[in-house]
């Protein structure tokens, strides 16, 4: 055996590996962030689907009183009402949507970055290439998880539905699966799926402009240098602009997923994602779109560093 081959046998499974490495990390890291942010996002998909116009004129009572109003009270309830597990209801689908999302993503962007794009002539990659490069990477992340994300969403719910006396959809993720494509076919997978990566455009472009701006600003104008400080101002603005932007296409995508499906899977309640966008805004007034914002919002904050692209691929202050 060669001597280069015995000193690449003695590297760390880091360096012989680092793409491989990387993903693993990532994936470790996202997985722990989704377990322990979960019930922010359960919140969120009960908040944004509670009150929906649309199902109280096709007869199921969504638009009479809600049970829960606001993050807080939503939680409590569910807790009195299903149990404190349920607060983690549907996790399953969602560490395997972040598994999916995260590897599109992180392929897709290295893709972009290295054969696409390419860095400037400084050898920095300019904010402008950072932005498309996250937001198509993002896009591709996306749709390739949405079956995961319909999944998990339709299960969010189910709690809400055996407290109205509706029979449960599924008796697990798999079964969820199963049944999904048996009614609607690869296509049923995909319902959603316009809002879906509309959201992912819209939080990567929110983010990545706003962390490098805010980020670029405070050390150029404040006394503070680039540190954690920095970062964690410049997280917190990039987190509130991503979710002002995101935000209604989460709701519409959440109202799209779970609404009720005929026998061949197609929705009971919307035609397509501008018609629940018209519906929502017409029946609930234009703030029905911002349902849910607040604990997106946290979770984004608390989990936000194991989704933006590597620091090394963004815009370099000099």
């Amino acid at each position: 055996m060669s001597a280069p081959e015995d000193e690449e046998r003695l590297l760390p499974l880091t360096q012989r590996w680092p793409r491989a490495s990387k993903f693993l990390l990532s994936g470790c890291a996202a997985t722990v962030a989704e377990l322990a942010t979960f019930p922010l996002d359960l919140t969120k998909t009960r908040l944004q689907i509670q009150g929906e116009a649309a199902l109280a004129r096709l007869g199921g009572g969504a638009g009479e009183a809600a049970p829960y109003r606001g993050m807080v009270r939503t939680a409590l309830g569910i807790v009195q009402e299903e149990g404190f597990l349920k607060l983690w209801q549907g996790v399953t689908p969602a560490i395997y949507r972040h598994i999916v999302y995260s590897g599109g993503r992180m392929v897709t962007y290295e893709h972009l970055r290295e054969v696409v794009f390419g860095k400037g002539e400084d050898k920095h990659y300019p904010l402008w290439k950072s932005v498309i490069g996250g937001m198509m990477a993002g896009v591709v992340g996306q749709f390739l998880a949405n079956p995961t994300d319909l999944v998990k969403v339709q299960m969010q719910m189910e709690g809400k539905r055996k407290l109205e006396g509706k029979p449960l959809r599924f008796r697990g993720v798999h079964h969820a699966f199963a049944k999904i494509f048996a009614e609607g076919g690869i296509r049923g997978l995909w319902a959603g799926w316009v809002p879906n990566i509309q959201r992912a455009a819209l939080v990567n472009m929110g983010d990545l402009t706003t962390y490098d701006t805010v980020k670029h600003y405070l050390v150029l104008n404040t006394p503070l240098e680039d540190n954690i400080m920095t970062h964690g101002l410049s997280s917190l603005c990039s987190g509130l602009v991503a979710s002002i932007l995101g935000t209604p296409a989460d709701v519409i995508k959440s109202r799209i997923m779970n609404q009720p499906r005929d026998k061949q899977g197609r929705g009971l309640l919307y035609k397509s994602s501008t018609d629940c966008l018209i519906q929502a805004v017409q029946g609930e007034g234009f703030m029905s779109l911002y349902k849910g914002f607040l604990p997106s919002w946290l979770r984004m904050q608390s989990g936000w560093n194991h989704t933006r692209p590597p620091r090394e691929t963004q815009h370099c202050i000099s």
